[in-house]
């Protein structure tokens, strides 16, 4: 069977955003943006899973792009978390670079749908 990356990698960034919401909640008591960032972020896969059996070339390239807008909002709790100092600087470092990899591949696949 064939490798399916964004699905592959949007489940495991969702696992991420997971524990990053249980460090959150549970050690810094922070259940505002924690609850956003969980929100957003395993929205990511599930919106690639629902793509997987879209019902046409528009409705795949709809579900991406929801994805995309959500990879993009999960992008900006992370800043938001970071410059609040909910998350300190080697946990930023370890999050922000798969946020920005799912943005990368995200507009990759929306661009690509469109066409």
């Amino acid at each position: 069977m064939k490798t399916n990356i964004i699905k592959d990698k949007s489940f495991l960034f969702a696992v991420d955003i997971v524990n990053l919401y249980k460090y959150l909640a549970g050690n810094k008591k922070e259940y505002v943006m924690s609850r956003q960032l969980l929100k957003s972020g395993t929205s990511i896969g599930a919106n690639v899973r629902e793509a997987e059996f879209a019902q046409s070339r528009a409705d795949f390239t709809n579900k991406m792009s929801i994805s995309l807008k959500e990879a993009n909002e999960t992008d900006y709790w992370l800043d938001l978390l970071h410059v609040t100092e909910f998350i300190d600087a080697d946990q930023f470092k370890e999050y922000k670079p798969k946020a920005q990899e799912m943005l990368r591949l995200l507009v990759s696949i929306v661009k690509s749908s469109k066409e």
